[in-house]
């Protein structure tokens, strides 16, 4: 394992770490409840859409952030991170003009997927910039 200044191994627990790990264990479980019980017609608890590229890109997804967050080095979670998010800010702003998302989704995004999508987007900024101030707070003590 890679140590970093300071003593700090390389995969510290940190804010996008612990987001990475409940978000993507999370989304991961929609992706798997979505494709055994999803019905398209009716959506997850009536309010969030549910289609089967959805589902697969849950899993995708939600594989990729849970591995990153358990096992993943600090710049990995960090770039997956920020890279997830921003991907779920831009597909939350497209889904209130394009809620089929260019045909990707025959059921469409409602407000309440947008919302979510919008969401997940910010917290997992938030939580890359709370490891940049956790960084800073580490390196200045």
């Amino acid at each position: 394992m890679a140590t970093a200044a300071h003593g700090h191994t390389d995969r510290t627990d940190s804010p996008a770490r612990l987001y990475a790990k409940i978000v993507g264990i999370t989304v991961l479980l929609v992706g798997i409840v979505g494709i055994i019980a999803g019905d398209p017609e009716d959506g997850l608890l009536g309010l969030f859409n549910i289609d089967i590229v959805e589902d697969i890109i849950h899993l995708a997804t939600g594989g990729l952030l849970t591995y990153v967050g358990f096992s993943g080095t600090n710049a990995l979670v960090k770039s997956v991170v920020t890279l997830l998010g921003v991907v779920y800010l831009v597909v939350g702003v497209v889904g209130f003009f394009l809620p089929e998302l260019f045909g990707l989704i025959p059921n469409e995004y409602n407000v309440a997927d947008n919302i979510l999508h919008l969401t997940l987007g910010a917290l997992a900024l938030l939580a890359v910039s709370g490891n940049a101030a956790k960084e800073n707070t580490t390196r200045t003590a």
